[in-house]
Protein backbone atom coordinates (compact mmCIF):
# COMPACT_ATOMS: atom_id res chain seq x y z
CA UNK A 1 0.00 0.00 0.00
CA UNK A 2 3.08 2.72 0.76
CA UNK A 3 4.33 1.45 -2.39
CA UNK A 4 1.22 2.31 -4.44
CA UNK A 5 1.08 5.89 -2.94
CA UNK A 6 5.07 5.77 -3.80
CA UNK A 7 4.80 4.70 -7.03
CA UNK A 8 2.27 7.16 -7.80
CA UNK A 9 -0.83 4.30 -8.49
CA UNK A 10 -2.87 6.77 -6.41
CA UNK A 11 -2.63 9.50 -4.00
CA UNK A 12 -3.72 7.45 -1.04
CA UNK A 13 -6.13 5.39 -0.21
CA UNK A 14 -8.05 2.93 2.94
CA UNK A 15 -7.81 -0.27 2.80
CA UNK A 16 -10.07 -2.58 5.21
CA UNK A 17 -9.79 -6.68 5.52
CA UNK A 18 -12.22 -8.60 7.55
CA UNK A 19 -12.96 -12.10 8.35
CA UNK A 20 -16.59 -12.37 9.83
CA UNK A 21 -17.55 -9.57 11.79
CA UNK A 22 -14.09 -9.38 12.73
CA UNK A 23 -12.00 -6.53 11.01
CA UNK A 24 -7.95 -8.23 10.83
CA UNK A 25 -7.10 -4.75 8.76
CA UNK A 26 -7.79 -1.77 8.73
CA UNK A 27 -5.13 1.46 7.65
CA UNK A 28 -5.45 4.70 5.55
CA UNK A 29 -2.00 5.57 3.40
CA UNK A 30 -1.19 8.53 1.30
CA UNK A 31 -3.08 11.95 0.48
CA UNK A 32 -6.32 13.00 0.06
CA UNK A 33 -5.26 15.60 -2.02
CA UNK A 34 -2.22 16.74 -3.89
CA UNK A 35 -3.90 20.04 -5.24
CA UNK A 36 -4.05 23.02 -4.66
CA UNK A 37 -2.54 21.40 -1.58
CA UNK A 38 -1.41 18.12 0.17
CA UNK A 39 -3.78 16.93 2.70
CA UNK A 40 -3.07 13.87 4.48
CA UNK A 41 -6.14 10.70 4.27
CA UNK A 42 -7.60 9.54 7.54
CA UNK A 43 -9.84 6.65 8.10
CA UNK A 44 -13.27 9.15 8.24
CA UNK A 45 -12.54 10.04 4.59
CA UNK A 46 -15.00 9.70 2.21
CA UNK A 47 -14.58 8.73 -0.86
CA UNK A 48 -16.71 8.71 -4.24
CA UNK A 49 -17.69 5.80 -4.50
CA UNK A 50 -18.36 5.57 -8.42
CA UNK A 51 -20.02 2.28 -9.66
CA UNK A 52 -19.90 0.50 -6.25
CA UNK A 53 -23.22 2.65 -6.50
CA UNK A 54 -25.00 -0.28 -8.63
CA UNK A 55 -24.65 -2.94 -6.31
CA UNK A 56 -24.41 -1.18 -2.66
CA UNK A 57 -27.42 1.18 -3.72
CA UNK A 58 -29.51 0.37 -7.00
CA UNK A 59 -29.53 -3.37 -6.28
CA UNK A 60 -30.33 -3.00 -3.30
CA UNK A 61 -33.23 -0.83 -4.10
CA UNK A 62 -34.59 -3.62 -6.18
CA UNK A 63 -33.97 -6.51 -4.22
CA UNK A 64 -35.95 -4.94 -1.53
CA UNK A 65 -38.66 -4.81 -3.99
CA UNK A 66 -38.23 -8.05 -5.47
CA UNK A 67 -38.70 -9.67 -1.79
CA UNK A 68 -41.22 -8.03 -0.95
CA UNK A 69 -43.33 -9.58 -3.98
CA UNK A 70 -43.79 -6.02 -6.23
CA UNK A 71 -41.37 -6.71 -8.90
CA UNK A 72 -40.22 -10.10 -10.86
CA UNK A 73 -36.78 -10.35 -12.10
CA UNK A 74 -38.14 -11.93 -14.93
CA UNK A 75 -40.94 -9.58 -15.77
CA UNK A 76 -40.89 -7.10 -19.00
CA UNK A 77 -40.17 -3.76 -18.69
CA UNK A 78 -41.26 -2.65 -22.12
CA UNK A 79 -41.22 0.69 -21.77
CA UNK A 80 -37.37 0.41 -21.49
CA UNK A 81 -36.52 -1.63 -24.08
CA UNK A 82 -36.45 -0.61 -27.40
CA UNK A 83 -37.67 -3.06 -29.77
CA UNK A 84 -36.18 -1.53 -32.71
CA UNK A 85 -34.00 -5.14 -33.44
CA UNK A 86 -36.52 -7.54 -33.85
CA UNK A 87 -39.61 -6.20 -32.52
CA UNK A 88 -40.93 -9.80 -31.89
CA UNK A 89 -38.03 -10.86 -29.71
CA UNK A 90 -37.56 -11.26 -26.40
CA UNK A 91 -38.34 -8.02 -24.02
CA UNK A 92 -35.64 -6.62 -21.79
CA UNK A 93 -36.02 -8.01 -17.77
CA UNK A 94 -35.51 -6.66 -14.75
CA UNK A 95 -32.96 -9.74 -14.56
CA UNK A 96 -31.12 -8.76 -18.03
CA UNK A 97 -31.05 -4.79 -16.14
CA UNK A 98 -29.36 -6.16 -13.47
CA UNK A 99 -26.94 -8.70 -14.94
CA UNK A 100 -25.67 -6.29 -17.89
CA UNK A 101 -27.33 -8.12 -20.52
CA UNK A 102 -30.33 -5.80 -21.66
CA UNK A 103 -28.61 -4.96 -25.01
CA UNK A 104 -27.58 -1.29 -24.00
CA UNK A 105 -24.41 -0.20 -25.02
CA UNK A 106 -21.94 0.73 -21.96
CA UNK A 107 -21.78 4.19 -21.82
CA UNK A 108 -22.80 7.49 -23.53
CA UNK A 109 -21.91 10.93 -22.79
CA UNK A 110 -25.26 12.89 -22.19
CA UNK A 111 -23.60 15.53 -19.97
CA UNK A 112 -22.46 17.05 -23.47
CA UNK A 113 -26.04 17.59 -24.08
CA UNK A 114 -27.86 17.44 -21.00
CA UNK A 115 -27.20 21.27 -20.04
CA UNK A 116 -28.53 22.67 -22.80
CA UNK A 117 -31.67 20.85 -22.50
CA UNK A 118 -34.48 22.98 -21.24
CA UNK A 119 -36.78 20.81 -18.31
CA UNK A 120 -35.97 18.38 -15.78
CA UNK A 121 -32.95 16.88 -16.55
CA UNK A 122 -33.32 13.23 -14.98
CA UNK A 123 -36.52 13.37 -16.79
CA UNK A 124 -35.26 14.20 -19.95
CA UNK A 125 -32.66 11.65 -19.74
CA UNK A 126 -34.61 8.83 -18.88
CA UNK A 127 -36.58 9.56 -22.25
CA UNK A 128 -33.47 9.68 -24.14
CA UNK A 129 -32.17 6.40 -22.49
CA UNK A 130 -35.96 4.38 -23.50
CA UNK A 131 -35.47 5.17 -27.11
CA UNK A 132 -31.51 4.54 -27.00
CA UNK A 133 -30.84 1.95 -29.68
CA UNK A 134 -29.69 -1.54 -28.26
CA UNK A 135 -26.99 -2.88 -29.38
CA UNK A 136 -27.50 -6.87 -29.28
CA UNK A 137 -31.18 -8.67 -28.35
CA UNK A 138 -31.44 -9.04 -24.54
CA UNK A 139 -30.12 -11.85 -23.18
CA UNK A 140 -27.89 -12.46 -26.02
CA UNK A 141 -24.74 -10.91 -24.51
CA UNK A 142 -23.25 -8.84 -21.12
CA UNK A 143 -21.77 -5.77 -21.45
CA UNK A 144 -21.07 -3.86 -18.34
CA UNK A 145 -23.10 -0.95 -18.94
CA UNK A 146 -24.36 2.48 -17.02
CA UNK A 147 -27.38 2.94 -19.15
CA UNK A 148 -29.21 -0.20 -17.32
CA UNK A 149 -28.51 1.28 -14.29
CA UNK A 150 -30.23 4.53 -15.11
CA UNK A 151 -32.96 1.93 -16.33
CA UNK A 152 -33.43 0.83 -12.82
CA UNK A 153 -33.68 3.58 -10.83
CA UNK A 154 -36.39 4.86 -13.22
CA UNK A 155 -38.13 1.30 -12.80
CA UNK A 156 -37.65 1.75 -8.76
CA UNK A 157 -38.87 5.36 -8.78
CA UNK A 158 -42.08 4.55 -10.42
CA UNK A 159 -42.62 1.91 -8.14
CA UNK A 160 -41.54 3.38 -5.35
CA UNK A 161 -43.05 7.22 -5.79
CA UNK A 162 -39.88 8.25 -3.97
CA UNK A 163 -36.02 9.26 -5.13
CA UNK A 164 -33.79 6.33 -4.39
CA UNK A 165 -30.90 8.52 -2.52
CA UNK A 166 -33.93 9.18 0.04
CA UNK A 167 -35.34 5.67 -0.16
CA UNK A 168 -32.51 3.57 0.64
CA UNK A 169 -31.01 5.96 3.36
CA UNK A 170 -34.50 5.54 5.55
CA UNK A 171 -35.12 1.92 4.51
CA UNK A 172 -31.79 0.34 4.24
CA UNK A 173 -28.63 2.76 5.56
CA UNK A 174 -30.43 4.27 8.63
CA UNK A 175 -32.05 0.48 10.30
CA UNK A 176 -27.97 -0.59 9.99
CA UNK A 177 -26.72 2.44 11.83
CA UNK A 178 -24.78 3.64 8.66
CA UNK A 179 -24.91 7.39 8.85
CA UNK A 180 -22.41 8.47 6.33
CA UNK A 181 -23.22 6.21 3.35
CA UNK A 182 -25.12 7.60 0.68
CA UNK A 183 -25.40 10.04 -1.94
CA UNK A 184 -24.57 13.62 -2.12
CA UNK A 185 -27.29 15.92 -4.25
CA UNK A 186 -25.86 18.82 -5.44
CA UNK A 187 -26.80 22.07 -3.33
CA UNK A 188 -28.09 19.64 -0.60
CA UNK A 189 -28.57 21.45 3.06
CA UNK A 190 -25.84 21.27 5.26
CA UNK A 191 -23.02 20.57 2.83
CA UNK A 192 -20.01 18.94 4.70
CA UNK A 193 -16.74 20.22 4.74
CA UNK A 194 -14.99 19.30 1.32
CA UNK A 195 -12.09 18.44 2.74
CA UNK A 196 -14.03 15.31 4.57
CA UNK A 197 -13.82 14.24 1.22
CA UNK A 198 -11.01 12.39 -1.16
CA UNK A 199 -10.05 14.89 -3.98
CA UNK A 200 -10.99 13.50 -7.58
CA UNK A 201 -10.26 14.65 -10.96
CA UNK A 202 -8.90 17.89 -12.12
CA UNK A 203 -11.63 17.81 -14.44
CA UNK A 204 -11.43 19.81 -17.89
CA UNK A 205 -15.55 20.21 -17.96
CA UNK A 206 -15.98 21.86 -15.26
CA UNK A 207 -12.46 23.37 -15.14
CA UNK A 208 -11.58 22.33 -11.40
CA UNK A 209 -10.58 19.84 -9.36
CA UNK A 210 -13.44 17.80 -8.17
CA UNK A 211 -13.59 17.42 -4.29
CA UNK A 212 -17.45 16.73 -2.34
CA UNK A 213 -19.22 16.01 -5.61
CA UNK A 214 -19.48 13.29 -8.21
CA UNK A 215 -17.12 12.91 -10.55
CA UNK A 216 -19.17 11.13 -12.62
CA UNK A 217 -19.96 13.75 -15.40
CA UNK A 218 -23.51 12.28 -16.55
CA UNK A 219 -24.54 11.91 -12.51
CA UNK A 220 -23.32 15.24 -11.77
CA UNK A 221 -25.89 16.58 -14.93
CA UNK A 222 -29.29 15.01 -13.51
CA UNK A 223 -27.87 16.88 -10.13
CA UNK A 224 -25.65 14.34 -8.14
CA UNK A 225 -27.69 11.39 -7.56
CA UNK A 226 -28.22 8.60 -10.62
CA UNK A 227 -28.57 4.39 -10.69
CA UNK A 228 -25.13 3.95 -11.86
CA UNK A 229 -23.06 6.51 -9.90
CA UNK A 230 -23.00 9.14 -7.07
CA UNK A 231 -22.65 6.99 -3.79
CA UNK A 232 -20.21 7.94 -1.42
CA UNK A 233 -18.85 6.61 1.69
CA UNK A 234 -16.34 4.83 3.74
CA UNK A 235 -14.96 1.45 3.62
CA UNK A 236 -16.13 0.91 7.39
CA UNK A 237 -19.75 1.54 6.35
CA UNK A 238 -19.27 -0.42 2.55
CA UNK A 239 -17.96 -3.39 5.89
CA UNK A 240 -20.84 -3.15 7.98
CA UNK A 241 -23.64 -3.31 4.76
CA UNK A 242 -21.71 -6.49 3.53
CA UNK A 243 -21.90 -7.78 6.75
CA UNK A 244 -25.17 -7.48 7.05
CA UNK A 245 -25.66 -9.07 3.43
CA UNK A 246 -23.33 -12.08 3.93
CA UNK A 247 -25.42 -12.83 7.40
CA UNK A 248 -28.37 -13.26 5.58
CA UNK A 249 -26.67 -15.23 3.09
CA UNK A 250 -25.54 -17.57 5.79
CA UNK A 251 -28.98 -17.82 7.69
CA UNK A 252 -31.75 -17.54 5.19
CA UNK A 253 -34.11 -19.21 7.85
CA UNK A 254 -33.60 -16.30 9.99
CA UNK A 255 -36.21 -12.89 9.54
CA UNK A 256 -34.34 -9.60 8.89
CA UNK A 257 -33.87 -6.25 6.84
CA UNK A 258 -32.59 -8.52 3.74
CA UNK A 259 -34.08 -11.87 2.70
CA UNK A 260 -31.30 -14.46 2.45
CA UNK A 261 -33.11 -16.41 -0.15
CA UNK A 262 -32.84 -13.23 -2.09
CA UNK A 263 -29.52 -12.82 -1.15
CA UNK A 264 -28.22 -16.08 -2.52
CA UNK A 265 -30.02 -15.50 -5.67
CA UNK A 266 -28.89 -12.18 -6.17
CA UNK A 267 -25.21 -13.53 -5.77
CA UNK A 268 -25.60 -16.33 -7.64
CA UNK A 269 -23.43 -16.12 -11.14
CA UNK A 270 -25.98 -16.02 -14.21
CA UNK A 271 -25.93 -19.13 -16.79
CA UNK A 272 -27.18 -16.79 -19.70
CA UNK A 273 -25.04 -15.55 -21.69
CA UNK A 274 -22.65 -18.27 -21.88
CA UNK A 275 -19.72 -17.31 -20.43
CA UNK A 276 -20.55 -14.20 -18.46
CA UNK A 277 -19.45 -13.74 -15.10
CA UNK A 278 -22.25 -11.07 -13.53
CA UNK A 279 -24.34 -11.73 -11.27
CA UNK A 280 -27.74 -9.62 -10.49
CA UNK A 281 -25.95 -6.20 -9.55
CA UNK A 282 -22.62 -7.84 -9.06
CA UNK A 283 -19.71 -9.18 -10.35
CA UNK A 284 -17.78 -12.51 -9.64
CA UNK A 285 -14.28 -13.39 -10.55
CA UNK A 286 -13.14 -14.54 -14.12
CA UNK A 287 -11.23 -17.48 -14.80
CA UNK A 288 -8.00 -15.56 -15.13
CA UNK A 289 -6.77 -11.93 -15.11
CA UNK A 290 -9.39 -10.72 -12.75
CA UNK A 291 -8.92 -8.10 -10.04
CA UNK A 292 -9.59 -10.44 -7.59
CA UNK A 293 -6.33 -11.64 -8.20
CA UNK A 294 -5.63 -15.69 -8.02
CA UNK A 295 -7.12 -17.09 -4.93
CA UNK A 296 -10.77 -15.82 -4.33
CA UNK A 297 -13.15 -18.72 -4.75
CA UNK A 298 -15.64 -19.02 -7.66
CA UNK A 299 -18.82 -18.08 -5.45
CA UNK A 300 -16.81 -14.65 -4.62
CA UNK A 301 -18.97 -11.45 -5.47
CA UNK A 302 -17.24 -8.26 -6.00
CA UNK A 303 -17.51 -4.68 -8.00
CA UNK A 304 -15.07 -2.20 -9.44
CA UNK A 305 -15.68 1.53 -9.07
CA UNK A 306 -14.14 3.88 -11.73
CA UNK A 307 -12.73 6.35 -9.36
CA UNK A 308 -10.86 3.88 -8.27
CA UNK A 309 -12.88 1.94 -5.53
CA UNK A 310 -13.37 -1.82 -5.14
CA UNK A 311 -15.02 -4.40 -2.65
CA UNK A 312 -14.17 -8.56 -3.18
CA UNK A 313 -15.89 -10.94 -0.57
CA UNK A 314 -15.13 -14.26 -0.70
CA UNK A 315 -18.18 -16.52 0.43
CA UNK A 316 -16.45 -19.81 1.37
CA UNK A 317 -13.57 -18.24 3.15
CA UNK A 318 -15.92 -15.44 4.80
CA UNK A 319 -13.01 -12.88 3.53
CA UNK A 320 -13.81 -9.08 2.93
CA UNK A 321 -11.31 -6.81 1.34
CA UNK A 322 -12.46 -3.20 0.62
CA UNK A 323 -9.98 -0.75 -1.50
CA UNK A 324 -11.02 2.86 -1.85
CA UNK A 325 -8.58 5.14 -3.45
CA UNK A 326 -8.64 8.38 -4.88
CA UNK A 327 -6.85 7.25 -8.27
CA UNK A 328 -8.18 9.57 -10.77
CA UNK A 329 -6.76 12.98 -8.75
CA UNK A 330 -5.39 14.39 -10.23
CA UNK A 331 -5.81 12.63 -13.62
CA UNK A 332 -8.37 9.53 -14.96
CA UNK A 333 -5.69 9.12 -17.53
CA UNK A 334 -3.58 7.33 -14.33
CA UNK A 335 -4.57 3.59 -15.19
CA UNK A 336 -1.90 1.57 -13.08
CA UNK A 337 -4.49 0.25 -10.52
CA UNK A 338 -5.48 -2.29 -12.90
CA UNK A 339 -2.39 -4.28 -12.39
CA UNK A 340 -2.43 -3.32 -8.53
CA UNK A 341 -5.18 -4.48 -7.59
CA UNK A 342 -4.66 -8.34 -8.17
CA UNK A 343 -1.59 -7.90 -6.95
CA UNK A 344 -2.60 -6.72 -3.18
CA UNK A 345 -5.57 -9.33 -2.92
CA UNK A 346 -2.95 -12.11 -3.66
CA UNK A 347 -0.73 -10.50 -0.67
CA UNK A 348 -4.00 -10.12 1.50
CA UNK A 349 -4.77 -13.98 0.92
CA UNK A 350 -1.03 -15.02 1.05
CA UNK A 351 -0.94 -13.43 4.69
CA UNK A 352 -4.08 -14.75 6.33
CA UNK A 353 -4.35 -18.34 4.57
Amino acid sequence: MRSGVEEGIFPGAVLLVGRGDTILFHRPYGYASLSPEKQRLRLETIFDLASLTKPLATTMGIMTLVQNGRLSLDQPVADWGNRSLNPEGPAMTIRHLLAHSAGYEAYHPYYLKLNQEAGEKKTILREWVKKEPLTYRPGEQAVYSDLGFIALEGIFEDMTGEDLNRWIRRQIYLPLRILQLGFRPLNPRGVLDPEAFAATENCPWRQKIVRGEVHDENTFAVGGVSGQAGLFGTALEIFQLLRALKRAYDQPEVPGLFSGEWVRIFWERQNRPSGTTRALGFDTPSESGSSAGRYFSPTSVGHLGFTGTSFWMDLERDLIVILLTNRVHPSRANEAIKTFRPLLHDLVFEAIF
